[in-house]
């Protein structure tokens, strides 16, 4: 094993030991703080709370009950190495006032009388005097002082273990989901959980966090209480009052011992009433979404963006009354935001990759695709030629690394710079590995490929190593486990799932029926399951033949409800006998019987010869698919600009998967990162929406409802 990776490796360890062993204390922002003054309370700087609080500016005006995750002074770094001059530099920099008050100037004042007489610096004087930056104070000159609040030394309060506790992730609970229930945001859930995936949402149901404890009980059995105040009016009783706030006399006499000093309830009194605020139990995340408050988001972008008023919003998130802060948790109702994209229970704001790209960022890719040189001969064009042709692994390759160079030409075009690294795997894994130890994956952004299962396993394990992604052009396999793979070919699971959907959510009284081959009884169970109530047609087979019964089939289809009628097989003459045979059947004793198709998995068989595209059709043939037939377009138009022919599926396929990834390493250079906050996006003929699953990577769920139309093949809208 290279010494460089034991170093690494041994740098990791020490990395995540020494987060572990942090100490942490959370802070509830009361009225008039400022992060100097709480920062000199726990005897650190103001930019290490920062740090552990990137949800607030070094310049933002604290909102009381803000909850800040504050790092034990004796275990932070900044503390123990930084002179306590350079953190009272630090913190007045980082100060805020709480106020200002107006100084007008006298003869022979100077700047340096000014500030000793207000107990503040020259800068802060001139930070708030912009003018004195290139002028000199003069007589009359009006200045703007700023205030201070000066914190005594009686005010600094100890640190308690106490104040946490370990919270057990409950079924369907997501980080949102979490941090709303304790009122904190997610970078205070990460800082106090270092051992948090940074590139994935996902928490495992029992999994352990620490989390602040909710003042007064444990979070498991506490219902927050916040109190309102209450004029009694005349002849009121313990009983009216009971019945309208549900307190009882002892628990009013408790909160408000003036009842008992004065002889009970008198006309007047202003009573100190509970009031639950939200009860802190688990939040239904079939019901609720959850949305993150951006920066410099005020109450009515946020209203308009979401459609509700803030008064509503309110009475979700109580928090709301204590002002509108970024980082924020909200919770919202998920029937009301049905047209919002919505990944792992957040809400994701629509980004335009392409208005949104840095040029800062020089991602570099590397291609590992079997090019077979050690199998063609470049010398001999015809024999080349029909390799090419014959080999499917070439054939592959070329179409999506052609492709790619489209997508690269794309990028450059608007500013990006790449650095491009493409290696011939030869399908073979020792050949992936010599690769891979010539190539170094410290700085590499993304890999694209390889094709064969052992080499993609290979380079996944390797690049993990570096938080590398490895983007594959092709379909998950099942015994695969790879965590930083992004699989761009959505999975037969996903594409029967989305045609089933597709066919619940359309359905009516359609009579649905069910023709599958003895290869496809899972399929069938599936099919059933979604739609309990259809006709089951069985398929004869034997070694030589598969067929079915025409008079069977006539008894099920009906003549007065539209017939669905599902043919899962992977044999083309099952494909061709069923097609021609319900293409028959739409007619019959001089009535019209409306017949569709569907299929689950449209592959290789329904595109064999021996099928007529003609009954396909008169059918409606109707199926899901990842890849949807691009037309004319600038794409299609430089391919064949540059290499003289027409794009296939594969170069497509490339130039989509490409371009993607380049715009989203263009935009932040860290797809983990990006694809977390990245919801749908969609090119020349290919949809991209990676779910993320923890343990087995990144999984393109983006598909599209296809549909024979007059012997053309269309995209069924939603």
């Amino acid at each position: 094993m290279p010494n460089k990776f034991i170093l690494t490796l041994l740098a990791v360890v020490l990395f995540n030991a020494n987060a572990f062993g942090q100490k942490f204390a959370t802070h509830a922002v009361k009225k008039g703080e400022t992060l100097t003054s709480i920062s000199k309370k726990y005897r650190v700087t103001p930019a290490t709370i920062l740090k552990f609080n990137k949800e607030i500016k070094a310049n933002d005006v604290l909102k009381p009950n803000t909850i800040l995750v504050i790092p034990k002074a004796a275990e932070t770094s900044e503390t123990s190495n930084a002179s306590s001059t350079e953190m009272d530099e630090e913190q007045v920099a980082q100060e805020e006032p709480i106020g200002f008050t107006s100084h007008k100037v006298r003869k022979k004042e100077t700047l340096t009388g000014i500030s000793k007489r207000y107990n503040i610096t020259i800068d802060d004087i001139k930070r708030y005097n912009k003018s004195l930056y290139a002028a000199q104070l003069k007589k009359g000159m009006r200045l703007k002082i700023p205030k201070y609040r000066r914190v005594k030394p009686e005010e600094v309060i100890a640190i308690n273990e106490d104040d946490f506790e370990m919270y057990t992730v409950l079924p369907k609970e997501t980080r949102w989901s979490v941090a709303h229930k304790y009122g904190i945001t997610i970078d205070s859930v990460l800082s106090l959980n270092p051992q948090l995936s940074k590139t994935t949402d996902y928490l495992a149901e029992g999994e352990k966090l620490k989390l602040p404890k909710i003042k007064g009980a444990s979070i498991a059995d506490q219902e927050i209480q916040l109190y309102e105040s209450y004029t009694v009016p005349p002849k009121i009783g313990f009983y009216r009052l009971e019945q309208e706030f549900g307190v009882t006399a002892e628990e009013l006499m408790k909160l408000n011992p003036e009842i008992k000093e004065r002889g009970g309830l008198k006309e007047g009194m202003v009573l100190r009433i509970p009031k639950k605020k939200v009860s802190t139990g688990a939040v239904n995340t079939d019901n609720y979404v959850f949305y993150e408050v951006k920066p410099k988001e005020n109450e009515f972008r946020l209203t308009r963006k979401l459609g509700m008023s803030y008064q509503d919003l309110v009475q979700l998130n109580p928090d709301l009354k204590d002002g509108l802060k970024a980082g924020m948790v909200l919770k919202l109702p998920k029937d009301r935001l049905a047209d919002y994209e919505i990944k792992n229970s957040l809400i994701l704001d629509k980004i335009n990759l392409a208005d949104s790209i840095d040029v800062i960022n020089r991602p570099k890719i590397v291609f590992l695709l079997p090019f077979r040189t050690d199998k063609l001969d470049a010398g001999n064009k015809k024999t080349y030629v029909n390799a090419m042709q014959k080999r499917v692994d070439v054939k592959l390759s070329l179409g999506l690394y052609t492709g790619a160079l489209i997508a690269l030409d794309s990028i450059a075009s608007q500013g990006i710079s790449v650095d491009v690294r493409t290696y011939d795997n030869q399908l073979n894994l020792e050949k992936t590995k010599e690769i891979l130890r010539q190539e170094n994956l410290r700085d590499v952004s993304a890999i694209i490929g390889p094709l064969d299962q052992n080499s993609l396993k290979e380079v996944a394990v390797q690049a993990s190593n570096y938080q590398v992604p490895v983007v594959a052009p092709h379909t998950a396999n099942s015994s695969l486990s790879l965590n930083n793979v992004f699989f761009a070919v959505p999975t037969n699971g996903v594409l029967r799932e989305r045609i089933l959907d597709y066919v619940e959510a359309k359905r009516t009284d359609e009579n649905i029926i069910i023709i599958a081959d003895s290869t496809n009884k899972l399929v069938k169970a599936s099919i059933l399951k979604k739609l309990p109530d259809s006709k089951i047609l069985d398929v004869l087979e034997t070694k030589d033949n598969i067929s079915i019964n025409r008079d069977k089939l006539n008894t099920l289809l009906s003549e007065t409800q539209t017939n669905w009628v599902f043919v899962e097989t992977s044999n083309p003459k099952l494909v061709s006998s069923v097609s021609s045979i319900l293409n028959s059947a739409r007619n019959r004793e001089n009535k019209e019987i409306a017949i569709k198709m569907f299929t689950t998995n449209r592959n290789k068989a329904f595109d064999n010869q021996v099928i007529s595209n003609v009954h396909l059709s008169n059918l409606n043939f109707c199926y899901p698919s990842f890849y949807r037939q691009s037309g004319s377009n600038t794409f299609v138009k430089a391919y064949q600009e540059r290499f003289k022919t027409t794009p296939d599926r594969y170069a497509i396929r490339g130039f989509d998967i490409t371009y993607d990834l380049l715009l989203k390493l263009a935009y932040k250079n860290n797809l983990m990162e990006v694809s977390n906050v990245i919801g749908k996006t969609e090119y020349t003929g290919h949809k991209f929406s990676y779910e993320n699953d923890s343990t087995a990577g990144y999984f393109n769920t983006g598909t599209y409802i296809m549909m024979y139309d007059d012997l053309r093949i269309v995209e069924v809208k939603p």
